[in-house]
């Protein structure tokens, strides 16, 4: 897959799971930019948000009404999210108007207002305009179905400055049964999740107890939305759920467990994978593997350092060898007593740093060639450990500041 591109699957029916997208003009006309999931009775719903200290109003409200579903032993009933205005740094009026949201959608809906979670992406800093929002719930209600079209409509209408919508699914053996797992996610620029992505919705039939479903979506988390960045940015806004609809087949013994948890990570990694691919002007995909580290912390730390510098991601942009650079991050990265002697950098199958220095067999012919392609890898050993960690990121272009400079416009 080139970098700019992303794959949207023909998802499957998750049994009782509904999404309804509407237009309802929050930022743009004729945009979708209103999206209800409703959620079957009985299921079990676990989020992932923010730690962003301004963390959007919503986020706050879906934390509490969250909190509320799981001490009565239930899941929430519905998802509701817009996009175009983010209600973050809105004080209390962003409060009352993300509780308003939740509360008309719950009459609509005939459930409790705290079984109403809401999410929103978009500018900071500016009220909802909240005629337009709530007009817009009784078409996305009437719009709900489970097809694949209503997935793909969903997709589409949580972006904001993405290119495409994106999607991952898998269809899992358990036994003699079956389990699915479809999950969307939006987020191209401000990424650098503290627990998610901007935001990602991951739904399956299986069925899970509710601790396990927490455990399995801080696993997975930690592992595909925790591990990409663009811009070094954390969203006040980033939300992950998963939720598990219950009609499917039981996830309990070890070797399902195994199964499962497998192919949730290989959603949540999709998923993850499409937002830097999808980044805000990207033209390069990069894969940061830290290897031979004392602790995963310190492979993260190293390989974080590496994706945040600007130096390197615009020498990745400009296609230049400029292997300097990365040792200079690598070098600063906090790692106590580094033995920079230890430690080799390899740029694809080109090894550009190893004794302390530019490698023996290095040619700058050699890393410019790697240097030209969409999709590059760069792996860093300490010589520490026999800890690992991997993280994705992009280039930084001229697109990236031309995105950002007229955001708002």
């Amino acid at each position: 897959m080139a970098v700019g591109e992303t794959y949207f699957p023909e998802m499957p029916v998750i049994e009782g799971l509904r999404l309804g997208t509407a237009k309802a003009g929050i930022k743009k006309s004729d945009h979708r930019d209103l999206v209800v999931i409703e959620i079957p009775d009985g299921a079990r719903v676990s989020g992932a948000f923010t730690r962003n200290a301004f963390c959007a109003a919503p986020v706050t409200v879906a934390r509490e009404h969250l909190a509320a579903c799981t001490a009565r032993g239930e899941g929430a009933r519905y998802l509701v999210i817009n996009t175009g205005n983010a209600n973050a740094g809105t004080g209390e009026a962003g409060l009352r108007d993300a509780r308003a949201t939740c509360a008309e959608l719950a009459r609509l809906a005939g459930v409790g207002e705290q079984s109403v979670l809401p999410f929103s992406t978009g500018v900071i800093g500016e009220p909802l305009p909240m005629e337009r929002l709530l007009a817009g719930l009784p078409p996305a209600l009437q719009a709900l179905d489970d097809g694949a079209a209503a997935w793909r409509e969903a997709g589409e209408g949580i972006l904001t400055t993405d290119t495409r919508a994106k999607g991952a699914c898998v269809t899992l053996a358990l036994g003699k049964q079956t389990v699915t797992l479809n999950g969307i996610a939006k987020g191209s620029g401000m990424i650098r999740p503290d627990m998610a992505t901007m935001l990602a919705f991951v739904a399956t039939d299986a069925t899970l107890e509710p601790s396990l479903l927490d455990q399995l979506l801080r696993e997975a988390v930690d592992r595909s939305f925790n591990c990409i960045t663009v811009d070094s940015d954390t969203s006040t806004n980033d939300a992950c759920m998963l939720i598990s609809t219950g009609r499917g087949a039981v996830v309990a013994d070890e070797a399902d467990l195994t199964i499962f948890r497998n192919g949730l990570q290989r959603v949540m990694t999709e998923l993850a994978q499409a937002v830097v691919r999808d980044g805000e002007g990207a033209t390069k995909f990069v894969t940061l593997q830290v290897d031979e580290a004392r602790s995963r912390r310190e492979a993260l730390d190293v390989a974080f350092t590496v994706a945040h510098s600007p130096l390197v991601k615009t020498a990745l942009y400009a296609s230049d060898a400029n292997w300097g650079r990365i040792l200079a991050a690598v070098g600063r990265a906090p790692v106590e007593a580094f033995d920079v002697n230890r430690v080799t950098i390899d740029l694809g199958e080109v090894r550009l740093v190893e004794h302390g220095g530019r490698a023996s067999g290095y040619s700058e012919e050699a890393g410019s060639a790697v240097m030209a392609r969409e999709e590059i890898v760069i792996r860093i050993a300490l010589g520490r450990g026999e800890q690992s960690a991997t993280v994705w990121t992009s280039d930084l272009s001229h697109d990236y500041v031309t995105i950002n400079a007229d955001y708002r416009s």
